[in-house]
């Protein structure tokens, strides 16, 4: 799927690698202004989404998928566990991004470029699905039967009315973009680092999963979907292997003769007069 090998904790970053700041500042607004413009437009297909919601909420029955009101009912025994939900869904998404995004432009250039990529090709996808597929969440479809934990414990990102929410189009549910950005992040830390502690990086996907899902935000469903996409664009788009790095000759080469190699070859073994070419005897 990718390169395992990344630079040891304690090498210096390559500086080469690194795109311009400007620029790539410049890249994540513009595809961030493109996304929000485009879930703007995927607004006012109400009884589309709805209609959707329902085939998908068949769907996960029919295959036994377990319900989304078995994780909501958990959260739902504490109210401050509840809260503490609704708050990671609303301001841990973006921020975590960002943060894993200006680490790796600092300290890992090429799994930065990667990542971006990665992420990128992502948000493209699931921005062409929310076009194609309008889809209400499990908290705005009355046979779910699960409660819309930010309007009534708070905090919330939506208004009180969905289809007239100016800031949000709250008919994106599928794909994830939630789980499906926290899966990059902790498999873009995993891949970058070394320490043996960066399996722990697994614990944000699986908090976000269980956040969307116990606030009835999304459908189990949408975060299979985002991790297919996830799964074809790592497939598509392979981390670069590092180039090698040369040593610097301590004296120049003579004019008209060829550069030895930055890297000595070996000398090779003497081989004993026994086992030596006849001809080559004295």
């Amino acid at each position: 799927m990718m390169y395992a090998g990344s630079e040891p904790a304690d090498r210096e970053p390559d500086s080469s690698a690194r795109p311009p700041l400007f620029r790539e500042l410049l890249l994540v607004v513009g595809l961030f202004v493109i996304y929000k413009l485009g879930r703007q437009a995927a607004n006012g297909h109400v009884d589309e989404a709805y209609r959707n919601a329902g085939h998908v909420w068949d769907f996960e029955r029919s295959v036994h998928l377990p319900g989304e009101g078995a994780v909501q009912s958990l959260l739902l025994h504490n109210e401050t566990l509840i809260h503490l939900a609704n708050t990671y869904y609303a301001t841990v998404h973006f921020p975590a991004t960002l943060l894993f995004l200006g680490w790796l432009y600092w300290r890992r250039p090429r799994h930065y470029v990667w990542s971006r990529r990665i992420l990128a090709a992502l948000t493209g996808a699931a921005l062409a699905l929310h076009l194609i597929f309008p889809l209400a969440p499990p908290r705005l479809l009355s046979a779910a039967g699960l409660v819309d934990t930010g309007q009534v414990y708070g905090p919330t990102v939506y208004g009180a009315t969905p289809a007239t929410d100016p800031m949000a189009n709250q008919f994106a549910a599928m794909p994830s973009l939630h789980f499906g950005w926290a899966v990059m992040v902790a498999v873009g830390l995993i891949v970058a680092t070394r320490s043996r502690w960066r399996w722990l990086w697994l614990l944000h996907p699986l908090i976000t999963l269980l956040v969307i899902v116990g606030t009835a935000n999304h459908y189990w469903l949408d975060s299979i979907v985002v991790s297919a996409l996830l799964a074809v664009a790592f497939a598509a788009l392979r981390l670069p292997r590092a180039e090698p790095v040369r040593a610097q000759l301590p004296w120049p080469s003579k004019a008209g003769e060829p550069a030895p190699s930055a890297v000595p070859y070996a000398a090779e073994p003497a081989v004993p007069a026994a086992y030596a070419p006849t001809g080559a005897r004295r």
